[in-house]
């Protein structure tokens, strides 16, 4: 049996391939959409790490003179804000790593602050304290939903048939921003 003279098989084999094709560009798509969410919620995290980055110097700057002392902690800390910088052209697992070392020389300096009470009191000190305090909530939440759309990207290249499709246009698993050792660990309180 023939069809305008096209033999039946060959209609069933093109449309065969045709929607083949059509599912192919879909996992294509839905996997690129994914990636760029994967990217644009990396962006967003990216930019509040850099504005804990830039909070450093003022930060700093305020509990100079109060902590005369501390010079080392200082050091430590200014020394891992320009490695946090340095990494971010490594690319997000680096600059994940940076951070880590970044947040854990952020919050010694935090608490060799607070044994200072005339730093306690400074104005500019409560004040920049203040808004590290409002980006570290900012960056958990960036976060929190970067973590989310990785899982989703993840899950849909690892899946049954997409993920064979995946595996041939490159898609490959992303890193999840998971909390260092410090950060893990409950901070001591005692009064």
């Amino acid at each position: 049996m023939a069809i305008l003279g096209i033999p039946l098989g060959a209609i069933i084999a093109i449309g065969v391939v045709l929607l083949l094709l059509i599912y192919i560009i879909s996992v294509y798509n839905k996997c690129t959409r994914a990636q760029n969410k994967v990217k644009s919620q990396w962006a967003q995290i990216d930019v509040q790490l850099t504005r804990r980055a830039e909070l450093i110097p003022n930060l700093v700057e305020s509990v100079k003179g109060a902590m005369q002392h501390e010079r080392g902690t200082l050091q430590e800390v200014m020394e891992a804000r320009n490695k946090f910088h340095a990494a971010r052209s490594e690319g997000a697992e680096s600059e994940m790593k940076a951070n880590d070392v970044l947040a854990s020389s952020l919050n010694r300096l935090i608490a060799v602050a607070e044994s200072y009470p005339t730093l306690q009191a400074n104005q500019n000190f409560i004040i920049m304290k203040q808004e590290l305090s409002n980006t570290e909530n900012k960056i958990s939440h960036a976060r929190m939903f970067y973590n989310d759309v990785v899982l989703k990207f993840n899950n849909l290249i690892q899946v049954f048939p997409t993920n064979i499709f995946a595996g041939m246009f490159g898609f490959r698993e992303q890193a999840l921003f998971e909390a260092d050792a410090g950060e893990r660990i409950a901070p001591k309180v005692s009064f």
